[in-house]
């Protein structure tokens, strides 16, 4: 497998707890931008061939940022040179990340037109007040008709981001999100619990002592809730913040746990090459250097890390166990030529009840997943 990142690094506005590379895009940025897309797309192919990625890519994610401020002519011509460049797999997956506000059941359409065929929309809550706080530019009713919008435009792989273990969430708000998950009954959950990032407004507030985040037992509560209530609505929980129906799980950021091959395109954008223990590669993260070294036909893109067999095998399982399916001890051992079991025998007995092997496959718990950051620091 082979993936293809394409980031868009514009947004209307910053969110408090956002600490993602961004910038709010003046006339004729995103059109100056797109036209560097297109050439590192094209340029970079030389060096793709020589790093040992495979083509075609089996899929596409549009990140950001806010990818639905791009037309869908945009799109497409994105779309259209990295298919000439590279080719797509008969099936490819390609997502694009889009914010409610910013969308059309016109946009929407395009969008489907162009190629896109699995939509994530950053709904983040249905509670006006918590959007408020989080400082979303949409609110429920804009979710609902973005919702609503895509569905008639075509959308049958539709994926909703949520956000729980807000400050004063009740269990009973959290209950009431998930009547609107069972209403809507979209194909993909993404629900990732707030964590406060340095540098951001939030980070600020929280110092300022303006707020209190929820303790241990609460959040506890609450992913518990989560898990119980989606899988009794037929989802699966096959990654601690990501829920989908059958088939439908993100084929994307399947490959970033499994450590797969990908390509990332756009200022800030990383790139993972997996040959070997592999090599990660960043590209420069502002707009400006990122057009100043594609104008001067240099690549943005720079060398940050490269992994050694001890390295790679611990962010082979932090990854690893972060998903339902786990850890299969048979491809460990034929990708570092020694098992999970052994290379990891003290860690493995000190996680204790909460990581179980079944048929070579080294699983952590829901309970588990709770003490993950935990957990995890055993393998280190």
């Amino acid at each position: 497998m082979s993936a293809l990142y394409l980031h868009i690094p514009f947004c209307l506005s910053k969110c408090p707890y956002c600490d993602f590379y961004s910038c709010e895009p003046k006339p004729g940025d995103i059109d100056r931008y797109v036209d560097a897309l297109c050439i590192d797309l094209r340029t970079s192919r030389a060096a793709y061939d020589d790093e040992g990625f495979s083509a075609p890519f089996t899929s596409v994610f549009f990140g950001g940022g806010t990818p639905s401020l791009l037309s869908a002519s945009q799109v497409a011509r994105l779309l259209e040179m990295a298919a000439e460049v590279y080719g797509f797999a008969s099936d490819v997956e390609i997502t694009l990340e889009a914010n409610p506000g910013t969308v059309t059941v016109e946009s929407l359409s395009g969008y489907r037109t162009a190629g896109v065929n699995r939509l994530s929309l950053g709904v983040q809550s249905f509670d006006d007040a918590q959007l408020k706080w989080l400082g979303r530019q949409h609110d429920s009713s804009q979710a609902l008709r973005a919702i609503d919008a895509a569905r008639r435009a075509g959308f049958d792989r539709l994926s909703i981001d949520l956000m729980f273990s807000l400050p004063n969430q009740t269990l009973a708000q959290l209950q009431h999100q998930c009547q609107y998950v069972e209403q809507l009954s979209p194909e993909h959950l993404s629900i990732y619990g707030l964590t406060i990032e340095d540098e951001t407004l939030f980070a600020q507030q929280q110092q300022n002592k303006m707020w209190q985040m929820p303790d241990d037992e609460q959040y506890r509560q609450a992913f518990l809730l989560l898990d119980d209530r989606l899988t009794s609505l037929g989802y699966s929980h096959y990654e601690i913040s990501n829920y989908a129906k059958s088939g439908h799980g993100c084929r994307h950021n399947v490959g970033y746990w499994q450590r797969q091959s990908y390509l990332g395109v756009g200022a800030g954008a990383h790139s993972f090459i997996g040959h070997e223990y592999g090599e990660r590669w960043a590209c420069e993260n502002s707009i400006e250097s990122y057009l100043a070294s594609i104008s001067a036909g240099v690549s943005p893109r720079a060398k940050i890390e490269g992994f050694d067999r001890q390295q790679a095998m611990f962010e082979t399982v932090y990854l690893m166990l972060r998903c339902r399916d786990g850890i299969d001890d048979v491809v460990f051992q034929c990708r570092y030529g020694q098992s999970f079991a052994s290379a990891f025998a003290v860690a493995i007995e000190q996680c204790g009840p909460y990581l179980t092997c079944d048929n070579d496959r080294w699983r952590l718990d829901v309970d588990g997943w709770l003490l993950y950051n935990y957990l995890i620091e055993n393998f280190l």
